[in-house]
């Protein structure tokens, strides 16, 4: 590594460093305040308090690292650019392309850090801060749980087992019901296609039910559609639910493949699956939009207005990411097209804005 590079890498890293700590310090701060409420009228003991924010830290790092990325090469090239350091390396015949390759190594690396750290400790931390708060602190009862790619629910007569929960259409699919006796032996099984929450009742299609008599013989009885009396609603279940947003990628692509295989609609899950493929690799687009208009500062000297001009160009794209995500969610564009199109439409734009930056 050249002497520049050294130079160039001692602060970015330094800029990194303090704006990294900055967005942490930040987004706990407006966190707790947001919850400090729920703590003292649950009693919340200071270790309960402090494990709760720790096991937060994982989740904000693969939220605001992008962002840190941007601001770090904004601040570290403005601030050469400011002291008329850019205009002493051009001067020895170092182009700008060059220049930007410090920066650019931390972005290629950071892109399979940001993938993996998401895969492996993220969701991990994100389930403990969850046992924290409902279990620890709220000393809420866990009824269910998701395992096997399935769902898992007890109620106080009954035992809930359901393949797929869509959370924003309260519909239930592949449902099995086990209604137990006090022995805990089997007294009548309810099968259903899907159950529909609709007019504050739950609804079961293509039903199937099989009852127990006193010599333990089956009695069939099924039908197209019923109303299934539970006495569960769709806040219960939604607790236990996983959030697909959550789940590393092979977790979530062995859950897209079984619930696919068995036939149902998993376009916004393949959407987000994609999504956490795409996403890493807007690092590398933020650094050439940083650097962009960090150079612009070295001829127009307007620092400040470079800065805010980049921050804005930059988490736009998150707004423009959130938008074609919705759309393939939706199903009006295709799954691969929705989580990449915001990607490909920030490189074109930093591509220009790179390309005409005078080396």
């Amino acid at each position: 590594m050249k002497i520049l590079d050294r130079y160039i890498l001692k602060d970015f890293l330094k800029f990194f460093a303090i704006v990294f700590i900055s967005f942490i310090a930040l987004y706990l701060i407006v966190d707790f305040f947001s919850k400090i409420r729920m703590f003292l009228s649950n009693d919340a003991t200071i270790p309960q308090i402090a494990a709760y924010f720790l096991y937060s830290i994982p989740m904000i790092v693969s939220l605001v690292l992008p962002a840190v990325i941007l601001l770090a090469t904004l601040i570290t090239y403005s601030s050469l650019s400011k002291f008329s350091e850019i205009t002493a390396m051009k001067a020895n015949g170092v182009s700008l392309y060059r220049i930007a390759v410090p920066a650019l190594g931390v972005a290629l690396v950071a892109v399979p850090f940001l993938f993996y750290f998401s895969e492996w400790i993220a969701p991990a931390s994100f389930h403990k801060t969850e046992h924290i708060v409902k279990v620890d602190i709220q000393k809420f009862n866990s009824k269910g749980f998701f395992k096997n790619n399935a769902i898992w629910y007890r109620s106080d007569n009954a035992i809930y087992n359901f393949k797929y929960f869509d959370v924003d259409e309260n519909i239930m699919q592949g449902v099995s019901i086990y209604y137990l006796n006090p022995d805990f032996t089997l007294h009548k099984r309810v099968d259903a296609k899907r159950a529909q929450w609709k007019d504050n009742q739950w609804f079961l299609s293509h039903w199937l039910s099989t009852t127990f008599d006193e010599d333990n013989a089956p009695v069939l009885q099924w039908g197209d559609l019923k109303n299934a009396n539970l006495p569960e609603k769709p806040d219960d279940f939604k607790a236990i639910q996983q959030d697909v947003e959550r789940m590393g990628y092979f977790e979530l692509n062995e859950y897209v493949e079984k619930i696919d295989d068995e036939g149902y609609d998993t376009t916004k899950y393949r959407v987000v699956l994609a999504g956490k493929i795409a996403f890493p690799w807007v690092m590398i687009i933020m650094i050439f939009i940083g650097m962009s208009f960090s150079f612009r500062s070295e001829r127009g000297g307007g620092i400040m207005q470079s800065l805010a001009v980049g921050i804005l160009i930059g988490f736009s794209y998150w707004i423009v990411h959130a938008v074609f995500m919705a759309m393939g969610q939706s199903g009006k564009i295709p799954p691969l097209a929705a989580a990449w199109a915001a990607n490909f439409l920030f490189s074109a734009i930093a591509a220009i804005l790179f390309y005409r930056v005078r080396t």
